[in-house]
């Protein structure tokens, strides 16, 4: 069955409740984002507004506490992941894919917790994409490519955290995503519960969202379909989507800001830590890829050079290569240099860049594995 065969082209029913998500908005890079006189006045003026944006979240605070969980290895094609840039033969390479738990204090003393990337690696492998992709890696020879470390609620378990106490789910997009099982459904699912509807792992928890992402993702067009699973969230129920519309402030030194283009609603994770600023998201898979100068990875360094690229794109959809290419720059300005290495920012991609055998000129000069705070 072809990639062709297992996506619907009619528009779908995705719950979006009409609600305003009662966070303080953002407002900072709205003018940036949609500045006249082309993507290069977007250019400029997004990286003014990302100085900005740095000199005021600096003093929102900070969250409690914030870790890393691994999730899964797995391959991606090195075409997407190192953008016209990498000129080693392996056809892929490998990222990992990683959970945030960020946890802060309200105002008034109750605690707050946020679930960053809680992917149902299980589940999300149904993805058109990637069920396409196990049809060249059956069996055994899926092992060579694909480790799973953990799943999300072994993570909390390990992490002292009650599924009851989440009070927040988002993801960098909705890609690939399947969250019926963390959300519940309004009715039986015939693959995962044929006789009543899924109960909800986390019973209190929102699914954090842009609302341009949900609306496109409702009638989506033929290059986004094989990366979405849109019909897993029609029965999800409305009250556990909570739409976006654009940057918000979740908490003291805990932000998601609109980061379009390698998605439509693409948004990204801002934390302010001991180490200083930090950008979650997958607009690059590789700390190195913000400053390629750096890079050890062959043909990263010599392209960017070569094209006057300052960064390069994790781009499998190219929804908008120059939206997601000035939206990687903020993510560059915002951030902190790192304390391991000041040739790389504090960039953590949600999913990094990791060597492995199998695919030989791939290897990351830098990783920074996990963020520890609090």
């Amino acid at each position: 069955m072809s990639i062709a065969d297992r996506i619907a082209t009619e528009p779908l029913a995705i719950p979006r409740p009409a609600t305003t998500a009662p966070f303080p908005r953002i407002d900072t890079f709205d003018k940036a984002l949609g500045a006249p006189g082309g993507f290069g006045a977007r250019l400029r003026a997004s990286r003014t507004a990302a100085l900005d944006f740095r000199r005021e979240f600096a003093t929102t605070g900070m969250p409690d506490s914030v870790s890393t969980h691994d999730l899964i290895s797995l391959p991606y094609p090195t075409s997407y992941g190192l953008f016209r840039a990498a000129i080693s033969p392996a056809p892929f390479v490998t990222i990992v894919n990683r959970m945030l738990i960020v946890r802060w204090r309200e105002s008034d003393g109750a605690r707050r917790t946020l679930l960053f990337e809680p992917s149902d690696h299980e589940l999300d492998s149904y993805t058109p994409y990637f069920a396409e992709l196990q049809r060249y890696t059956p069996g055994p020879l899926r092992n060579l490519f694909v480790r799973e470390h953990t799943d999300v609620l072994t993570a909390c378990r390990k992490a002292g955290v009650d599924p009851a106490d989440v009070d927040y789910l988002a993801f960098d997009h909705l890609h690939t995503q399947d969250v019926r099982r963390w959300l519940g459904t309004t009715r039986p699912q015939p693959d995962i519960s044929p006789d009543r509807p899924v109960a909800a792992a986390f019973p209190n928890a929102e699914l954090l969202a842009q609302r341009d992402e949900l609306d496109a993702m409702a009638d989506l067009h033929p290059f986004q379909r094989p990366w979405y699973q849109p019909s897993t969230f029609v029965d999800i129920p409305p009250e556990k989507i909570l739409p976006l519309d654009g940057s918000v402030l979740l908490g003291p030194g805990v932000g998601l800001i609109a980061t379009p283009g390698h998605a439509m609603g693409n948004q990204s994770l801002v934390l302010n830590t001991a180490t200083g600023i930090w950008a979650i998201s997958e607009n690059a898979i590789a700390a190195e890829c913000l400053t390629p100068e750096h890079s050890g990875i062959p043909g990263l360094s010599r392209s960017a050079r070569s094209w006057g690229h300052e960064v390069i794109l994790n781009a499998n959809t190219i929804e908008t290569t120059y939206e997601q290419y000035n939206s990687l720059v903020i993510e560059k300005t915002i951030t902190d240099v790192s304390q391991q290495d000041s040739r790389f920012q504090q960039f953590f991609p949600s999913s990094e860049l990791t060597g492995a055998l199998l695919n030989p000129g791939t290897s990351p000069t830098f990783t920074h594995h996990a963020i520890r705070h609090g």
